[in-house]
């Protein structure tokens, strides 16, 4: 396409025909894996298989300085959402009761440990191995979480009772209503899809992708992302696993993007992912914003570090049967 004119009709032909084929590579792949989990969760959901989980986790709630009901919200938002999550806190306890530090726990747990099972699929499909996933986000949640508790246990600060800006409204109940979310939810991801093949063409053509790399390569470089993956990586980051993990998909198959730097990628995801959307609802349910914001960033920056020098240190053999697969 490249070596074609700008003036010419068969650029246009190809620019778009490229975009059409490349919406159908992420979006169908996506979505082949998104339906069948979403329809999973609410059966499991249904039949009150989460609740098992809310009692296993909730004598560890204790151990962060939060009330034993968390548990159950921490296991809605690890296998549905954290708007699910928000929802059964506010129907279990009165969030006033809440500090702002402990709200702030609340929120770190959310946002690093949510939607494992939808979120989790979509990277087992890029090859990163399932268990790793469920291991990094649910022990990084627990882990960033208590640190953060010993700070402000030792310091004193957030202490003062919760303000809220914002809660969720609950759902209208049944499965009519739900069904209509999902397909109303899907439909705005493939236009958001679309956007966004759009745009990376747009800026791999007048060759912004290349300053893009050139910017963040300082960053990425620290935590062994290449370069191939820095659009991916943002995608990610700004607008979550959804639509980074999607192209990382495409990209996997493809073979463009190498193991190591898909398993560095998908281990930051996990960790730092739609950071506008979700920090911002977070933070209108009280929690502070510095924590959630820029120490999620600090902590996912060390973490990811800490599991590619692991990901460095072990055979491939081992990569292999705990860490990533060779794709296909």
């Amino acid at each position: 396409m490249n070596k074609l004119s700008p003036l010419r009709p068969q650029f246009w032909q190809q620019f778009f025909s490229d975009i059409g084929k490349d919406i159908v590579a992420v979006s169908i792949p996506l979505f082949r894996i998104m339906i069948p989990i979403i329809i999973l969760v609410k059966v499991l959901q249904e039949l009150g298989l989460i609740d098992v989980l809310g009692m296993l986790i909730a004598p560890l709630m204790a151990t962060l300085g939060l009330p034993e009901e968390i548990g159950m919200v921490w296991a809605i938002t690890l296998v549905v959402n954290f708007y699910a999550g928000l929802l059964v806190m506010f129907s279990l306890l009165d969030p006033s009761s809440l500090s702002t530090a402990q709200m702030t726990l609340i929120g770190v747990l959310m946002l690093i440990g949510h939607s494992i099972p939808l979120e989790g699929k979509i990277a087992q499909a890029t090859g990163v191995r399932m268990r790793s996933v469920v291991l990094f986000r649910t022990l990084g949640g627990y882990l960033f979480a208590w640190l953060l508790h010993q700070w402000f246990s030792y310091s004193g600060n957030l202490q003062e009772p919760v303000q809220m800006a914002w809660q969720p409204q609950p759902v209208p109940a049944g499965l009519l209503p739900w069904a209509q979310a999902q397909v109303e939810s899907l439909f705005a991801m493939f236009l958001i899809i679309t956007v966004l093949m759009t745009l990376l063409k747009i800026i791999k053509l007048i060759g912004i992708e290349k300053l893009i790399q050139w910017a963040l390569r300082p960053f990425l470089k620290i935590m062994g992302i290449g370069k191939e993956a820095t659009n991916i990586t943002l995608i990610g980051i700004t607008l979550g696993i959804g639509f980074g993990g999607g192209i990382l998909i495409k990209e996997a198959k493809t073979g463009n993007i190498n193991k190591k730097d898909i398993f560095a990628a998908v281990t930051l995801l996990g960790f730092c992912h739609s950071i506008i959307e979700d920090t911002i609802v977070i933070m209108l349910v009280g929690a502070n914003l510095t924590a959630i914001l820029w120490g999620r960033i600090a902590f996912s920056i060390v973490m990811t570090w800490m599991m590619v020098q692991y990901y460095d240190w072990v055979s491939e053999q081992t990569r292999d049967k705990y860490l990533i697969r060779q794709h296909g």
